[in-house]
């Protein structure tokens, strides 16, 4: 089955679209979704509107070469990309455990896809075009590009350009990139000779280069774990296209050069990129099979942005996206909104309008379009920079005019929002049009921890400005009388939590009536600063030590963070045992969880059914001495979820 309106998938395709030779043949690890939440989908509608003919091989069939050449080899070059998610998140849990299921494949069905779907593309390619040039790109291939920690194989692997054998490595958001490697290639320059920014090439030497920083090489970091930790440092001070220098890793006895990356669109390009012609939804041969799950979260959204500035150490946007955060225009956001509200199945809700962080909408200074980012000062850790320009006007009136536009009964904000940045903003304009407009009941948003040694470690703002937050957010919701809530999302087993520390946190949650159903344990991805800790048990930032949680611990972490999960008792009891705090086993107003016979114990005791009717004589002596209803500490809002963080 096929549309025109759709990029050619096929042999038939092509010959309806009058296409020989397709310029590109774009593989890719992910479902062929047209719409711009997907990268694959942005690089070849991009290279179509500067007159490229591009083709599209999604999810093949990578245990032979027939797949790879259903299209015919492309006049000028491959682009090879895993999908959204690096191929190994994608198939594997923070347990190491096989997901059951994909979002990105058509019907959710696990398996469409190889683990480390980038080399497996390229080989079978080489296999089958051997002379073919290649770029690769996309989350997976930009943040392995370096030497780096692979959680999976737990050692140091080389950087996936030599694995894939492939031409380029393109980082980072790609348009740009693409374009000027497109023109490259179309002028009779191969691959080998180019040098744009935001690519990585192998060389056999640096005789060429002048302005150079040379790193810790492959086989250094593989070995040592302080030149692993170095390495990391300086990659995450030169990730500013305006400061950032040309760096260098050896590899045996080649050569890995990351230029630097490339600048950031503005908001005109922003704009083009984002207009350009999408269907909006997935190629219609998925539709027998259930349609493709990942585009029902952002069927309905709007991505207005770029880039961040929030900096989490946990976060591999500072790698991918960077700091130099930019906006689309009103007029642009508008004009998606309306295309929106005409499609048949919209309902008048807006999913979100947002992006990495929805309420940045420009530079957090005016220094940094000249001048780029700070290398030694982050913009709002450990607290907002003196220059920080806090602002919200440009995503009021934004969030205004979509609500404005005919079909659209509510438009809500549920990516993510730095409070951080919310309360440095002098106004209160934001807030109170947030509370009154935007939130569907339960605001989200990430103070991850309670721990401000935690939190420093993470790259958050202290607890006492999620506290501050929440506070604000219960008094502005109750003048506009609504019944709202925050819910928080937490994080477990972060390198430099303690045991201890997740006492701490789920006494928390306990006090606030926080009952998470879903935590975030830490999953040590590639390339990020907290990935580096976990692995050198060092802050690359500042050379110190950092505990790292691990093994049985890192079960006892995530399963206190969700202590009332019965699931957990066991080892919640063994957690507590372990960090002395028998003292929260019990029936009081404190107590995490109720005592229950371990396996080992239940030799040692009689009277199993006895004890428990005991304990249960106990418990309704207690409640009646106390008062305390049945209910007490499990308040849940109306929908039945979690209350979280109500005051």
């Amino acid at each position: 089955m096929s549309d025109n309106r759709f990029l050619p998938i096929s042999q038939k395709d092509m010959e309806e679209l009058g296409i020989k030779q397709p310029d590109f043949v774009y593989v890719c690890g992910d479902a062929y979704v047209d719409h711009p939440a997907f990268g694959h989908a942005i690089i070849c509608r991009v290279l179509q509107a500067r007159g490229y003919t591009v083709g599209i091989i999604p999810q093949p069939d990578w245990t032979n070469t027939s797949d790879f050449m259903r299209l015919g080899k492309p006049r000028l070059a491959f682009l090879v990309s895993a999908g959204n998610i690096d191929s190994m998140v994608n198939h594997y849990t923070v347990n190491k455990k096989r997901r059951s299921e994909d979002l990105y494949s058509p019907g959710g069905i696990s398996g469409k896809r190889p683990d480390r779907a980038t080399i497996v593309y390229c080989n079978r390619i080489r296999e089958a075009y051997p002379g073919a040039q290649i770029i690769i790109g996309g989350i997976e291939a930009s943040l392995r590009r370096f030497a780096h920690y692979d959680y999976w194989d737990n050692k140091v692997r080389r950087s996936i350009l030599l694995d894939s054998r492939a031409d380029c490595l393109a980082y980072g958001m790609g348009e740009k990139i693409i374009i000027e490697l497109a023109e490259a290639l179309d002028s009779g320059i191969p691959l080998a000779d180019t040098d744009i920014d935001g690519c990585c090439y192998i060389r056999k030497n640096t005789d060429f280069l002048q302005d150079y920083i040379e790193i810790p090489s492959c086989e250094e970091v593989s070995e040592n774990k302080q030149k692993y930790a170095l390495a990391t440092k300086i990659q995450f001070e030169n990730q500013d296209s305006v400061t950032a220098k040309t760096l260098v890793q050896k590899h045996g006895d080649r050569y890995l050069v990351a230029n630097p990356p490339m600048a950031p669109l503005e908001e005109k390009e922003l704009d083009e990129v984002y207009e350009l012609d999408y269907v909006g939804t997935y190629h219609p041969i998925y539709k027998p099979l259930g349609g493709v799950p990942a585009i029902d979260e952002v069927k309905f959204s709007i991505t207005h942005n770029r880039g961040c500035f929030g900096e989490c150490n946990f976060c591999a946007l500072t790698f991918h996206q960077g700091r130099a955060v930019r906006s689309r225009s009103i007029d642009s956001v508008v004009k998606e909104a309306k295309k929106i509200a005409s499609m048949p199945d919209f309902k008048g809700y807006i999913h979100d309008i947002g992006g990495p962080t929805a309420n940045f909408t420009s530079p957090s200074c005016t220094k940094q379009t000249t001048k780029g980012t700070c290398v030694s000062r982050r913009c709002l850790f450990p607290s907002p920079c003196k220059n920080l320009n806090a602002d919200h006007s440009k995503y009021i009136k934004m969030l205004r005019a979509v609500r404005s536009v005919p079909g659209i009964k509510k438009v809500f904000v549920r990516s993510g929002i730095r409070y951080d940045y919310l309360l440095a903003d002098k106004s209160s304009a934001f807030l109170k049009e947030l509370c009154e407009h935007h939130v569907s009941g339960q605001l989200r948003v990430a103070p991850e921890h309670i721990s401000n040694r935690v939190l420093r470690l993470m790259g958050k703002p202290s607890s006492e400005v999620y506290d501050k937050f929440c506070t604000r957010f219960y008094s502005v919701s109750e003048k506009c009388k609504k019944d709202q809530y925050v819910v928080p999302y937490l994080m477990s087993s972060h390198p430099g939590s303690t045991l201890s520390d997740a006492v701490d946190l789920a006494l928390y949650t306990k006090k606030h009536h926080i009952n998470p159903k879903q935590v975030q344990d830490f999953y040590p991805t590639p390339f990020t600063v907290s990935t580096c800790m976990y692995y050198t048990g060092i802050n690359p930032l500042d050379m110190t030590r950092v505990y790292v949680p691990k093994g049985e611990e890192k079960l006892m972490q995530r399963a206190l963070l969700q202590y009332s999960d019965p699931a957990n008792h066991n080892m919640v009891i063994k957690a507590l045992k372990k960090a002395g705090r028998e003292d929260l086993i019990g029936f009081g107003p404190d107590c995490l969880v109720r005592p229950r016979l371990l396996k080992d114990e239940k030799s040692n005791i009689s009277g199993t059914q006895s004890k428990r009717k005991e304990n249960k004589n106990e418990l309704s002596d207690f409640r009646r001495k106390k008062s305390i209803p049945k209910g007490k500490g499990r308040a849940k809002a109306k929908s039945g979820r979690p209350k979280g963080n109500r005051r």
